[in-house]
């Protein structure tokens, strides 16, 4: 399947809407059709990608309207949208639900138009997207652990396994199908990012994946893929959690483990080319802090700051 912006016809009432180049606030969506009712997989970052989206569907959803939405987690391009989605209960992890508020896009809108360094940084990461008029949407059905959802005669199953990438991540398998949509659980040609961890319960959730009866796997952002891309996320993980651990058993600074990790993956023929591989800074603290509950990660900004510097951008 070709990666290119727009619905993606997967097969068996499977489809999957994808935004190259899969980088910071490109994710992916995905759309259930079952018999006269549709369930849709994430919203986009901002009001005029989720309309465009939506859009596309109609030839899908016309007959088979979205009765229920799912929210994989609590990051605005998987949520932001949701207020487009008009007379559809929205599901997600009760985690997901308790997070989601706590990033609300005029906090984003606030920091792409700030002055100075500050403004200059975020709208490196974000200034492609417009976070003005957005009213968060928060679910109507929450759930912990699993949740069997029926639409229009056919199940998806909702797991969580989260906290990994955020507190409370899901992804929606698709048996009758053999399909999981993965939500930020896989990033395919870009580097994962823990935000929430421990690292260990995203290779858990790599290893679940890799143990189902399952074909296409449809990431939150990046092509579509199989096993196979779930196999190099979960290597990328395991590498780093390993190698974290054994800076911090040894005494090494946290930011010093990253700038030298970061090298390190640069020159390992697996993970060789994924973009935004500064993200390891944040993945390294996330590490320290699972092995070190006193450890203190750096404000958000200088999450960004040192993101941004390790790829060689200096606002």
């Amino acid at each position: 399947m070709s990666y290119t912006k727009g619905l993606h016809e997967l097969g068996d009432g499977c489809y999957a809407y994808l935004q190259p180049d899969g980088s910071w606030g490109w994710s992916n969506a995905g759309l259930v059709v079952g018999d006269g009712a549709s369930l849709l997989v994430d919203t986009l970052f901002d009001l005029r990608l989720t309309a465009e989206m939506l859009e596309s569907m109609k030839g899908a959803t016309r007959t088979a309207p979205i009765g229920s939405l799912v929210n994989t987690h609590a990051n605005g391009d998987h949520c932001y949208g949701n207020q487009l989605v008009e007379g559809a209960e929205i599901i997600a992890s009760a985690a997901t639900a308790h997070e989601m508020p706590e990033v609300p896009p005029a906090m984003l809108a606030a920091l792409n138009a700030a002055d100075g360094e500050v403004g200059t940084l975020f709208r490196h990461f974000f200034g492609a997207f417009q976070f003005d008029g957005i009213e968060l949407r928060l679910p109507t059905r929450t759930f912990e652990g699993r949740l069997d959802v029926e639409v229009g005669g056919r199940v998806v199953e909702l797991i969580e396994v989260g906290p990994a990438h955020t507190r409370g991540d899901t992804i929606a398998v698709v048996p009758d199908a053999r399909t999981v949509y993965t939500g930020d659980i896989l990033f395919i040609g870009g580097t994962p990012i823990v935000w929430a961890g421990p690292l260990s319960n995203w290779v858990a959730a790599c290893d679940l994946m890799l143990a189902m009866d399952i074909d296409t796997v449809v990431p939150g952002h990046g092509p579509v893929t199989d096993k196979s891309g779930v196999a190099n996320v979960r290597d990328y993980l395991a590498f780093v959690d390993r190698e974290a651990t054994a800076m911090h058993d040894a005494g090494v600074d946290a930011w010093e483990a990253a700038r030298t990790l970061a090298a390190d993956i640069g020159a390992r023929e697996e993970f060789r080319g994924w973009s935004e591989f500064g993200r390891i800074t944040v993945n390294v603290d996330t590490a320290y802090r699972s092995l070190d509950p006193s450890y203190v990660t750096p404000n958000v900004v200088e999450q960004f700051r040192r993101m941004a510097e390790v790829e060689g951008f200096v606002p």
